[in-house]
């Protein structure tokens, strides 16, 4: 079974021109088989303020109304995801840009209105996600660059938290490769002590993780990422990264610099 890895990038680093050219530089020499998934929200912010479209949060999680899924779909699939491919194929690194509408690979259901109304906001489908096609492009030597969109089948795009995408995409294609999936970010990894960058926990399990929240040492924003590492790892992918995108080559290593989780 060959190796894949699964790389998403967002936060800070997305937003920062010279961080990004620096993590591409990284990127684009990891020998094999790899997906590059992006995020993109501070920038998508930002665009939609000169726009006259002021972003609306409930509890962190943007709602996405019908000027905002123009507005992600615009600055994901189009300005962000094509900056990316460009700086990728510049590189020698042969990239396809993609949304979850493309070659239909990543279906999604509209979220349910319960307490909030989300909006545009789609829940994968993760059955239906179509890793046939991704492998036909992992083996003619095409690099997937994944924007956060998702689509319903019906014509209509949806927002999706890029996390989640790259954790769908890791289980997917855990069937047919040896997968590890690295959520980049800027700090070092999972951290024991969050006022100390240096405390990075280098191996979190479930017996750990159990410890880690009954002794309420994590921080609030972490809290999803393990999430999604251990819904992935429970679902028949190898291994979850996570840590500083200035690591990324190092952590496709063996010797990883950032939090490694395991069954």
């Amino acid at each position: 079974m060959g190796k894949l890895f699964v790389i998403k990038i967002g936060g800070n680093v997305i937003d920062n021109d010279a961080a990004l050219q620096s993590f591409l530089d990284d990127f684009a020499t990891i020998p094999g088989k790899k997906i590059l998934v992006h995020g993109g929200g501070k920038i998508a912010t930002s665009i939609g303020k000169q726009l006259g479209i002021e972003p609306d949060y409930i509890n962190g999680r943007r709602i996405t109304d019908a000027a905002t899924i123009d507005l992600v779909t615009m600055v994901y699939g189009g300005l962000l995801n094509k900056k990316i491919v460009a700086a990728l194929q510049a590189l020698g690194c042969h990239a396809i840009g993609l949304t979850g509408a493309d070659a239909n690979i990543i279906p999604a259901n509209k979220r349910p209105v319960k307490e909030t109304d989300f909006g545009f906001v789609g829940d994968i489908r993760n059955e239906e996600v179509g890793k046939n096609t991704i492998e036909l492009f992992l083996t003619n030597q095409l690099v997937p660059v994944v924007a956060p969109l998702t689509h319903d089948g019906k014509g209509q795009l949806l927002n999706t938290n890029a996390d989640t995408i790259a954790s769908s995409l890791a289980v997917a294609l855990s069937a047919s490769y040896d997968v590890r999936l690295i959520y980049c970010f800027e700090k070092k990894g999972v951290l024991e002590n969050v006022e100390d960058d240096s405390s990075v926990i280098n191996l979190i399990d479930q017996e750990k993780y159990k410890q880690l929240l009954a002794g309420q040492k994590l921080a609030d924003g972490i809290l999803p990422k393990i999430d999604n590492a251990f819904a992935a790892i429970g679902n028949g992918v190898n291994e979850v990264l996570i840590g500083d995108a200035k690591d990324l080559v190092q952590n496709t290593t063996e010797t990883v610099k950032g939090t490694l989780f395991r069954e």
